[in-house]
This record gives structure tokens, C-alpha cells and sequence, in this order.
């Protein structure tokens, strides 16, 4: 037996003791009304899909029992929220007694669904860059795939927003069932009340009205999908005072950079990105909800992160620098997109982003966009979180 086997079995026993809990719990009964949920397997705080699903139901005064899984339970919630610690009975309880479960990643191994139960799975991403699953190739390892086929095996829908992302299931996420087209309920924000976001975010941080903000939000390295567990800084961060410089020569005021890592560099404490930067860069890794600040924002950066395609929505300019593009795709399995044929510029360095900032062409680049929304026959119009209430109370 190698390394790897040994792995593997570890984790098998491991889940298969720690779902004991989960048969014990089923002396309680299912409540029709309950609806659990948890955001990247609770490491984060009120945010993502789930976050705007809960507060949809908020709004309505819906008569439901809400409750949210969260390895911190210090964070900030509304009160219509129950806020569980996210420990193994716990999570055994408030699961096996819920109607509902709302997750956007996997539920692990230990998991174990009740007839009955209703599992909405809202994922943390749509339309994406990497490749997922089986469309890693084989870069995917056998643990990867039980923890995925597990989690899919128990869904009962997936959110989309567009087919195109249907059509990525099968491989991308294991799954062949049904989907719900409702859109992403966390881009809601970024098409309603822009004007308020960027109000609100400038007043937050104490930044002048007429201010203007990039997004800089790179995506997650490291060996999460593997046995090895460790993550990644790397070390390709632009350089942000040229950053700055570019475009406030090309649009014109004055530009801050909103630098956002990945959660799972933030709950490590790894977040390095911000060191040596000057003034105009303000590090919002530590906020729960991306969205309600990228929702202010004029411009977007990543690398390979899906949020690129929820920024265009907004119709700001998107740039991609990926100064390691081949390695990546070396390590992660082959982009789901060619880059260079995307609207969004590519650039590999500094210098090259710098040009690509200069020579942003918006009208060119409007066009571009709507052509994507078409071929991917994308719907996203401010309208998601109400269709997925909608569909509960129809299920209910």
C-alpha cells in the first residue's frame, strides 16, 4: 500500500466514525421549515450565495428557522440567524434535523443525508477559468474524487446561471442532476443599486467621492485537491505603484487597489500580497463578503478566479494578469477558457499590463462582453436570490 492508499484509507475510517453522529441525531425529527447553512465549510462568515439566499428570506419576513454553520461564531450575522459553531455534533444536529441544506462547496465525507432532505448546492463559482473535478485530468487524485462524488451524490440542485455552466457539470462537478437557472444570487448586488454600493464603500473606508477602485483578487494556490494539505504564497504580485500609475493615466482621478486573497490564504494567516505596497493599496481580505465591496468597485483584476466573470455584470474594465500561466495550467489541469480570447485583457507582466491598461478600448470591450453573455446564454440580472426562495417555497 503507498502513500497514497494509506491517505485514502485514513480518511474513509475517519469519515465513517465521524458519521456515527449523524445516525445518532436521526432520533430527532426533520423540521420542514429549518434551513441550514454554510459557506467553504465554515472557515468564512455571512457571505457568497448563501448569504443573499438568507437575506432574501429575511426580507420577505419568511416564517423559517435559519441557521448557519461557522468555525468562528464571533462573526457578525442578523438576528433572524441562529449561529451554530461549526464542530462535528453540532453540525450533525442542526443537518439531520433540517429541511433544507444550503452549502456553495462540498460537504465532506462524513456527511450523511435523511430521506426527505432537500440539498441546494449554490457553488462559489459559475462561469470559471480552472477546470474542476474530472476536467483536471490527472491532476485530480482519487481522495479529490471521493470527497466530490460523496457531496454530489447527495445534491438535489445545483444553482446555474447559464448554459454553459450546465454543460461543465457532468465533468465539472460529478453531477448529472437537476439544475436550477436562477442566476447567482451574490452578483445581485453588483446589478442593483450600483450608485449606493459605491457611496457606501467610499464612505467605509474614507475615501473621497469622485475616488476609484481596482479590485485586485487573485486565486487560490497550493495542493488543496491532493494529500498534501499546504498552501501557496506566490510570489507573482504586480507591482502596484505602476498599477496605479497606469490607470490614472489612461481614466483619469485618483485610483486605489483593493487587494483581496483567497479565504483560504486569509483563515491561514498567510496574506502577504499587501507587503511593500504604498498608500494607494488597501488590503480587504479580511471583510466577509467580497461582493459588497466589489459591488463599488470601477475595475477588476485577477488571475484565474471566476469573480472576473461575475465583475462584468457590472461592465467595469477586467483585467487578467497571470504572470505564470503556464505553470499554472502545468499544475492545475488545462484552463476551461483560452485567456487571449477572452474580452478581459491578458497581461504576463508588468510592462505588458501596463500597455493593456493604456490601450483599453470601452467600446470594443462592451461589445465583447455581450457577445459572451450570449454564447454562454448567461442570465444575470439582479433577480437570483427571489427565484431560489421561489423554488424553496415551492419544494416546501
Amino acid at each position: 500500500m503507498n502513500e497514497e492508499q494509506r491517505y485514502i484509507q485514513k480518511r474513509i475510517w475517519k469519515a465513517r466514525f465521524q458519521s456515527i453522529p449523524f445516525y445518532l441525531c436521526r432520533i430527532f425529527p426533520v423540521r420542514k421549515k429549518k434551513i441550514v447553512f454554510c459557506c467553504i465549510e465554515g472557515t468564512t462568515g455571512y457571505t457568497c450565495n448563501p448569504k443573499y439566499i438568507a437575506e432574501e428570506l429575511i426580507r420577505r419576513k419568511a416564517d423559517y428557522e435559519l441557521v448557519w454553520l461557522v468555525n468562528d461564531d464571533s462573526k457578525r450575522f442578523p438576528q433572524e440567524i441562529k449561529v451554530v459553531r461549526n464542530t462535528l455534533w453540532r453540525r450533525a444536529y442542526e443537518l439531520s434535523t433540517a429541511h433544507f441544506w444550503i452549502d456553495n462547496s462540498r460537504k465532506q465525507l462524513e456527511a450523511r443525508k435523511r430521506k426527505g432532505q432537500i440539498y441546494i448546492q449554490t457553488w462559489h463559482a459559475k462561469l470559471g477559468f480552472k477546470p474542476t473535478c474530472l476536467d483536471r485530468g490527472a491532476s485530480f487524485s482519487k481522495i479529490a474524487y471521493l470527497v466530490s462524488k460523496h457531496d454530489s451524490d447527495m445534491i438535489d440542485y445545483v444553482l446555474s446561471n447559464s448554459k454553459w455552466y450546465d454543460d461543465t457539470l457532468p465533468t465539472g462537478m460529478i453531477y448529472d442532476g437537476p439544475t436550477l437557472r436562477t442566476g447567482s444570487p451574490r452578483c445581485d448586488i453588483l446589478v442593483n443599486d450600483r450608485d449606493e454600493s459605491r457611496k457606501r464603500v467610499r464612505e467605509n473606508f474614507h475615501l473621497s467621492e469622485d475616488a476609484r477602485i481596482l479590485m485586485y483578487a487573485p486565486t487560490f494556490r497550493g495542493g488543496s485537491q491532493g494529500t498534501n494539505r499546504a498552501i501557496e504564497v506566490s510570489q507573482g504580485f504586480p507591482d502596484y505603484a505602476r498599477l496605479v500609475k497606469a490607470l490614472e493615466r489612461r481614466f483619469g482621478s485618483k485610483w486605489y487597489i483593493f487587494l483581496r486573497l483567497h479565504p483560504q490564504l486569509v483563515a491561514r494567516n498567510l496574506d502577504q500580497g499587501a507587503a511593500g505596497a504604498d498608500e494607494h493599496l488597501i488590503d480587504v481580505s479580511r471583510v466577509d463578503d467580497m461582493y459588497e465591496i466589489l459591488a463599488g468597485c470601477d475595475a477588476f483584476m485577477t488571475d484565474y478566479s471566476s469573480a472576473a466573470f461575475d465583475a462584468a455584470v457590472m461592465r467595469v474594465p477586467i483585467f487578467l494578469y497571470a504572470d505564470d500561466y503556464k505553470e499554472y495550467e502545468g499544475e492545475r489541469g488545462k484552463l476551461l477558457w483560452d485567456l487571449r480570447k477572452l474580452p478581459f485583457p491578458l497581461a504576463l507582466d508588468n510592462e505588458e499590463l501596463e500597455q493593456k491598461i493604456a490601450g483599453f478600448e470601452d467600446e470594443k470591450y462592451q461589445k465583447q462582453l455581450e457577445l459572451l453573455f450570449q454564447e454562454t446564454d448567461m442570465v444575470e440580472d439582479g433577480k437570483a436570490s427571489a427565484r431560489v426562495v421561489e423554488a424553496v417555497e415551492k419544494l416546501i
